[in-house]
């Protein structure tokens, strides 16, 4: 998404080694790392959040390498995946606090136009998840409705 709202190339990023099976370090047998990631899906922790902290406390690089599935495909076998997709749900927030910051400052024109993007992001990406079956068909974005959805 380099050139959605600037007129500049994107930046360049890192790629993963070119690993196709678990390193003989990971501590963590395939079972345990499953079981870790349903305990905090039962918390409430977001997809994204969980593998973070399986990486960064629990040295497991790479859960689908692991354990072979998804975080969010072990999440949905066990009956935990989240009704909004999490991405979906980080847009809203940052368009609640824009709307919240623009009711207090009318005159904002910068974070004014701030919002509109973020709109125009959460419009394009129901968009994607209506098709791809995420999110039933007939599902509506409005600030009104991210409100009660998010808090």
């Amino acid at each position: 998404m380099a050139r959605m709202h600037a007129r500049r190339r994107g930046r360049s990023g890192s790629q993963r080694p070119l690993i196709t099976e678990n390193p003989a370090w990971v501590p963590l047998s395939k079972e345990e790392i499953e079981d870790m990631i349903v305990k905090m899906g039962k918390d409430g922790v977001p997809s994204a959040r969980i593998g973070l902290l399986l990486r960064d406390q629990h040295a497991v690089p790479d859960v689908k390498l692991a354990t072979g599935r998804t975080v969010l495909g072990i999440l949905k076998e066990n009956d935990l995946q989240p009704n909004i997709p999490d991405d979906l749900v980080m847009l809203m927030r940052k368009a609640i606090n824009l709307q919240s910051h623009l009711q207090e400052n009318k005159k904002d024109l910068a974070n004014k136009r701030n919002l509109q993007m973020v709109e125009s992001k959460i419009r394009r990406i129901v968009k994607y998840y209506k098709r791809e079956g995420a999110l039933p068909s007939d599902w509506q974005y409005s600030i009104a409705n991210a409100e009660l959805l998010i808090e």
